[in-house]
Order: structure tokens, then sequence, then C-alpha cells
């Protein structure tokens, strides 16, 4: 199949089908719970399917992001990068499935399947250019993660069963757990869908994949195929399972907490784009976590209308990191393709090269930082509101620690409008730091357009709360989570809880700053336009000012760095007296990765060579394993 084939037609109809899904979500939220059963399957093992209020939001978070994810992969796609343009419109598209199938799965058998293929498809376009060693490794590893994760879920599944030998997920809605065992439960299913999301400790992965795979790979990873991390937890935690008790909620508050520290502090420390948007996405899922966690605490302890607040924090953080973060892999995808630099040292300049991709990406990089009034600022809020009411825990211990929560947020929302100044003005602003970037061209037609979708999705998901909201609330009642209050607030304007206590008027904020921008335009025009008189800058004496005396993204991370050096696994490597030409260079690595997954490597090669050593190949011996085996079951039985 040639590139203008896969390009000029199956991704535009893959973009035009993701809109469909996304549209026919939205509209059918009203819908009670649909189910069915399908007539594929195994023998006495078909396989179930059902949409409910969250399946819903899900599918319209992964058709509406997937639609500007195509249409920009309908043009970014270049022939001679190791698959196929056939084998990887294929799998794309079969990656894009094996998640819609995910959110509709009602049965362990056809959840595993989707999930499964979901992980094999997204390897592949991991090692698209497979042909390089580093890009092979990071998809072993990717690999590896998705195993184990696969295998906690699968056990998790096999505790909901309550010793039953139904698969459906009503069997395990109706089974009747010990505390013991839905504790485990919870924990198998913590582990296996955080290792897909890329908790902390689980995340080693995450960093070396992303930047591995194409950006439009990177941006369905990052944006949408982690959020089917969130969504297994919210099935599994509110959907699920039954009398857990409230204080596991805890475990994924601290987990999450911690995970958004060290995301975003590693964010800020790193030189490589798509390095600094993977750990960025890091954060990000630890805020998910840490807004599912508190929504059970309030669940537990019988107050409903406050876990409603913090799972709609969860829901609409979801849809809007996938706008966000797509926007910004398709930016840094642009910037690459034009460049071919994804190390920030060599960039710089481009907004006067690449304006389109500047601008769009602009958004996005406000939108992740949390600044009103476009979307990244309202699901942060509704998480902060939700810490503000946890003094109201009936636990004196746990009302006085959930609360510096807030101030964990607060803090982590901070920082990443810190990364996201180092990420754009590295890139985008100053001059440019190689003589090659005179040569950079903007995006073409179909990259615009990918881009500008997922720009005004950041901005509607950023106005128009009041109006989303509502329909999000569905999920919390159908959940039996908790109702909202009835909000008599006017359309502009959001009130969570409808008690005068908080609210955010969006669309005033942004004409407020609109009105501002204007005015000070106009004023500049009208007062100053004919008073300007052009001459030289100062140079402070000395001329030749270059690119080398504008800041670097070394410079920007090294008070970071400083700042939270225990959480850095650092080597310098310092030049002798007698090198001709110097280099200082500083080496940041995982301290989680040397203490625990590199010890790990002797150890599979031990297990391996036993293994090797018990499968020799003999037909003899294999058939002395079988005779031991039938002996021991028949001594057994006896």
């Amino acid at each position: 199949m040639s590139l203008r084939i896969a390009g000029r037609t199956l991704f535009p109809l893959g973009a035009v089908c993701g809109l469909a899904v996304a549209v026919a979500a939205a509209m059918s939220m009203t819908m009670p719970p649909e189910s069915m059963q399908l007539v594929i399957g195994l023998p006495d093992l078909p396989m179930h399917v059902r949409l409910d209020a969250l399946s819903r939001v899900f599918l319209f978070l992964l058709g509406a992001s997937s639609a500007g994810i195509s249409i920009f992969a309908a043009g970014y796609f270049r022939s001679g990068q190791g698959t196929p343009p056939g084998l990887l419109c294929l799998e794309y598209h079969l990656f894009l499935a094996s998640m819609g199938f995910v959110l509709l799965a009602d049965d362990a058998y056809s959840f595993m399947v989707a999930w499964e293929t979901m992980a094999l498809t997204s390897y592949f376009l991991v090692t698209a250019q497979h042909r390089i060693a580093e890009i092979r490794q990071a998809g072993f590893l990717y690999l590896t993660m998705a195993h184990v994760g696969a295998l906690a879920i699968l056990l998790c599944f096999g505790v909901l069963q309550g010793g039953s030998w139904h698969f459906t997920f009503d069997a395990m809605r109706a089974a009747h757990l010990a505390p013991s065992w839905a504790a485990a439960a919870f924990l198998l299913a913590l582990a296996g869908f955080g290792a897909k999301g890329g908790i902390v400790p689980l995340h080693v992965w995450l960093p070396e994949a992303h930047p591995a795979a194409p950006s439009p790979v990177s941006a369905l990873m990052s944006g949408v195929m982690i959020k089917m991390a969130i969504y297994g937890m919210l099935r599994v935690s509110f959907d699920l399972l039954r009398g857990l008790d409230w204080r596991w909620g805890l475990v994924p508050v601290c987990l999450g907490l911690f995970s958004a520290l060290y995301g975003i502090v590693f964010a800020a420390a790193q030189t490589d784009m798509k390095r600094l948007l993977a750990y960025s996405s890091i954060e990000n899922i630890g805020i998910l976590f840490t807004g599912l966690g508190l929504a059970m605490v309030f669940r537990g302890t019988g107050m409903p209308e406050y876990a409603a607040l913090a799972l709609l924090a969860v829901l609409y953080h979801s849809v809007n990191h996938a706008f966000m973060k797509s926007l910004l892999f398709l930016g840094t995808g642009s910037v690459l393709h034009s460049t071919g630099e994804r190390n920030l040292g060599r960039l710089g300049g481009l907004i006067h090269r690449m304006p389109w991709v500047a601008w769009l990406t602009l958004v996005g990089a406000l939108a992740i930082a949390g600044l009103p009034p476009l979307n990244g600022f309202v699901s942060e809020w509704l998480l902060l509101q939700a810490f503000l009411y946890a003094h109201a825990v009936p636990h004196s211990f746990v009302n006085m620690l959930l609360p510096l929560g807030a101030g964990v947020v607060a803090l982590v929302a901070a920082l990443s409008g810190y990364v996201m100044v180092k990420f754009f003005g590295v890139v985008f602003l100053g001059s440019p730091r190689e003589p090659s970037l005179a040569s950079a061209q903007d995006a073409g037609v179909m990259e615009r357009i990918g881009l500008a979708w997922l720009a005004l999705g950041c901005v509607l998901l950023g106005l128009l709360p009041a109006q989303i909201i509502p329909a999000l609330a569905r999920v919390a009642a159908e959940l039996h989570v908790g109702v909202l209050p009835d909000s008599a607030a006017p359309w502009w304007m959001l009130t969570p809880l409808n008690n005068g206590q908080a609210s955010y008027a969006p669309v005033v904020f942004a004409a407020a700053v609109l009105a501002c921008v204007l005015l000070a335009i106009l004023a500049v025009r009208l007062l100053y336009h004919r008073r300007v008189r052009r001459a030289p800058p100062w140079d402070c004496g000395f001329g030749g000012l270059n690119w080398r005396m504008q800041d670097t993204a070394e410079g920007f991370g090294q008070p970071i760095r400083h700042l939270f050096t225990p959480f850095f696994a650092m080597r310098r490597e310092l030049p002798s007296a007698f090198d001709s030409a110097p280099t200082y260079r500083v080496v940041i690595g995982d301290r989680i990765w040397h203490a625990v997954y590199e010890p790990l490597g002797p150890l599979v090669e031990s297990v391996a060579g036993v293994c090797a050593r018990v499968q020799q190949g003999r037909i003899s011996l294999y058939l002395l394993y079988a005779l031991i085996t039938l002996c021991t079951l028949l001594a057994l039985v006896l």
C-alpha cells in the first residue's frame, strides 16, 4: 500500500470514524446502560459488551482526540521510517479499535483480549523504526511492563469472581468478597493499571517508549492509552468492587501525589522534548490517581457530594489531558520533522519559521500549565476544591493530612508552569541555536488542521465547563458515588456544589483577558505608535550578542536539580586540565531504575538459564516430564 493511499485516504477516514464515535458517545450520555452478548468468542465463553455513562465518557475522549491525531498523521508520516505504510496504518487503526473494545468489554475474557491487543499493537507502533537499537530496547521494556501489568489485572479478575466460574462483570458485581479479598483485588488492580498508566514506581517504560514512538503514536499513548488505566481503575474501584474499606483510598492518594511531584521534577530537568513531555504525563497520571483515591475516601466516609466532586475532577482532567498532551506531542512532532532535532539545546527561535506550530502549541502549553481560561485550570481547580473539603472527613488524623495534598497539587501546578515556560521558550523563542534552523518549514495543511482541532478542544473545554459537568455527573450517579446538588447558577458560572463557597466564571474571565489585551494594543497604537524612534539596542558596552548569551534548557533545570537533588541519580563528567576542547556534562538518572530494576537483570538471566537447562529440546526428556506429572497426579487422586 502506498503512502499516498494511507495518508490521504485511510488516516482521514479514521479521523471521521473517531469523530463519529465522539458524537455518538456525547449524544447518548443521557441514555441508560445498554448491554448485549456477541456471537464471537469461545465455546461456552461468549463475549459481552456494555455501554454505560463511564464508557461513554472515555469513548468521547478516544474519538475526539484521535480525530485530531489521525488528521495530523495523514500529513506527518513519511516513507522510509521503518515499518511499511500499509502495515503502519493497520497497526495504528487496530490500536484505536482495541482501545475502543476495552471500553465496551463487559467480561474478563473480552477485556483481556482487547487489553493484550492494545499492548501488542502499541508495541509494534513504538518500534516502527526497529532498526535502531535504542528503540528496540525501549519497545522490549514497554512490552515487559505491559505483560506484568496484564498478569496483575488477570489475577484481579480472578479474585473478583469470588470463587465462581462466571467471568462476566455482572457476576463480579454480585459477588460478596471478604474484606481481605477485596483489598487483594484492589491492590492487584492498582498494580496492573498503574503499570499501564505509568504510576511511580511502575513508570520506567514511559519515558523510554514515548520518545521512541512516532509523534502521532506518542500522542495516542500519552493522551489516550494511559487513560485506559484510569478507566480500568474506575471500573474496578467504583463498579465491580464492593465492600472495600475507605482507608485503601489513601494508597492511590499517596502514590498519586508522589508520582505527580516526581514526574514534574524530572520533566524540569530534561533536555529532550519528548522525554520532557513523557515525564509530564507521569505528573498528570499522578493527579488522576490522586483524585480517584480522594473520591474513594469521601465515598467510604459517607460524603457522597464531595466524592462526586473528586470523581468529576478525575473525569474532566482525563478528557483535558487527552487534548493538551496530544497537542503538545504533535507540536514536537512537527518540530522534529522540520529540524531533525529533539534536543532542546539545538533549537530556538522557531516561532519565526513555524508560526502555526508555535501559536497552536502555545495553547497546549498554557492549558497544561493550568492557566485560566483554558481547560487545564478547570479540572485542577475542581481537584483543589475537593481537597479543601477534606477537613470534613470524620477521622482526625486523615482530615489533618489530606488538606496538605492541596499544597502538593498547588506546588505541582506551579512547577508545571515552570516546565512549560522552559519547553516553549527554549524551542520557539530567542535566537536559533543551530544554523540549520534557518531552513525550518512550517507544518503542512493536514498537520495544521489536526493541531487546530486539539487546540480548539482545549479552548472549548476551558470555556464551557458548566455545560460539560452535568454530563459527567451522570457517571457519579450511575456508579452510586454521589449526586451533585442542582445548580441555580447562570450558564456561564461554574458552581460545583452550589453552596456559595466557590465559583468560577471562565467566559467572563476570558472576556476580561481579551479586553485587556485589546485595550493594550489600542493604547500602544494610538498613544505611542507615532512616537516610535528606531535605534540600535543598548548592548551594555560590548557587541557580538549571539545565541550563546541566552538561557539554555540546562540552565532552566539547574535550580530544580539543586532543590530536589535526592530525586536524581546524577553523574558529572568533568574535563581535565589537558583537554583541548573541555566539556562539562551532567547525566541525570532515575534512582528507582537503578535501585529496583537494574538488580533484576542478573536474577532474570539466572532464571532463564535454569529454564534453558530444563527445556533442552529432547523429546525423551519431555516424555519423562509428562510421566512424572501423570504419576504425581495419580498419587494425589488416590
